[in-house]
């Protein structure tokens, strides 16, 4: 996918260079530039440590800045071809929320976790559902995904531990933060784009055996908190200006702070969800009910302040029809419809050995489609 990583896209990464050091790193096609040896004096300190932290905590004018200056250092350089280098994590995750804002998957999973209940809540369409997720186990794509043990209840209320039965992807779009705000302010969805550098894919791992029995009545815990994969490559905002749309009309009045029909925030982003090398799954992120700066705007809306390396993610992207779903839990319907492979295989949640690869493009300026950094993870035994 090399075509899709030229110039009006340009994500940054973090990678250990051929001098065994880490640099922070641009991508063009298939190779990289090193921003830590390219940049020039003024800007040389930003890229001094090898991650994206204090280009993160510079702020919107010097993501700019350095933007601008990027066609210049490539032209003529030497770049380094991708597979002479190992990818790290690009910057220290400080936070980690993680949303539901897809309909079609909370709908989904209304149905199949309460089936004789209305599938969304009666706040589901009032406000963009999350959970505080846990920062130290988001992990780079390429990890390996150990599979979790955890408490489990059977269907004849048995309560047992071990090793997590039903494992699960949720193929979502993660949100990296950099300017940081005070406590006790808000961030309004007009300011969504002075906060937010940049975007890159998500696999929020779950653990949906450990899930159902733990998460009421406080939510998500330990069947989501061992591992969370995100792309090596970070996607600038600015690179996605050609693909934002409107959000999908709304059938229920919003509160003023979660307004955006001035600002709106839809991202017309094609995702791809591969197991085993097969595309099982075309998820679309331009049906998401809840907007990226809605989503800010909630997580602010009581006075929390957000600070560079915060990362939020939309929670699973799913689509209106079968072969649109983001998780497992979908595509198998809670394993009652398993999936069978081109190869033969058959499956309802993952097995050891199973890779799972999220790939996305989007529109570009000019009809091109630019590439997100894929993510990816492989499942080891317990």
């Amino acid at each position: 996918m090399s075509d899709v990583f030229g110039v009006q896209n340009l994500p940054y990464g973090s990678a250990i260079w051929r001098d065994g050091r880490r640099h922070t790193v641009v991508r063009v096609g298939s190779s990289a530039l090193s921003l830590t040896t390219a940049a020039p004096s003024e800007f040389a300190e930003l890229f001094a440590d090898g991650t994206l932290d204090r280009l993160l905590a510079a702020g919107r004018a010097t993501w700019t800045d350095v933007r601008a200056l990027l066609p210049s250092l490539i032209d003529g350089a030497e770049l380094v071809p991708l597979a002479d280098l190992r990818m790290v994590l690009p910057f220290t995750v400080a936070d980690y929320v993680d949303f539901y804002a897809s309909e079609h998957h909370a709908t989904n999973v209304g149905r199949l976790f309460r089936p004789d209940e209305e599938p969304l809540k009666p706040n589901w369409k009032h406000l963009p559902v999350g959970y505080h997720g846990r920062a130290g186990t988001v992990v780079v794509s390429g990890t390996p995904i150990r599979r979790p043990h955890g408490q489990t209840r059977s269907a004849d209320g048995t309560v047992s531990f071990g090793p997590s039965r039903r494992l699960d992807i949720e193929a979502e779009l993660g949100f990296v933060l950099g300017t940081a705000s005070r406590l006790g302010d808000r961030v309004s969805v007009a300011e969504f784009a002075e906060h937010v550098f940049g975007v890159g894919l998500v696999n929020d791992w779950s653990a949906r055996d450990i899930q159902a029995w733990e998460y009421v009545p406080l939510g998500p815990f330990l069947g989501k908190s061992f591992a969370t994969s995100v792309s090596a490559w970070i996607t600038p905002l600015d690179a996605l200006a050609a693909a934002r749309v409107p959000a999908p009309p709304r059938d229920v009045a919003v509160l003023p702070y979660l307004d955006d029909s001035a600002h709106p925030w839809g991202l017309d982003i094609a995702v791809e969800v591969w197991l085993n090398g097969e595309l099982i799954s075309r998820p679309p992120f331009a049906g998401m009910y809840w907007t990226p700066a809605q989503m800010l705007a909630h997580l602010t809306v009581n006075g929390a302040s957000v600070r560079p390396g915060d990362l939020f993610a939309s929670g699973t992207i799913s689509g209106p029809r079968p072969d649109e779903r983001g998780s497992l839990l979908e595509l198998s319907w809670g394993g009652a419809e398993p999936l069978t492979l081109d190869d033969g295989a058959v499956r309802t949640f993952l097995q050891d050995g199973d890779e799972v690869v999220l790939r996305a493009t989007a529109p570009g300026v000019g009809g091109d489609r630019i590439g997100l950094g894929e993510v990816s993870g492989r499942i080891v035994p317990a």
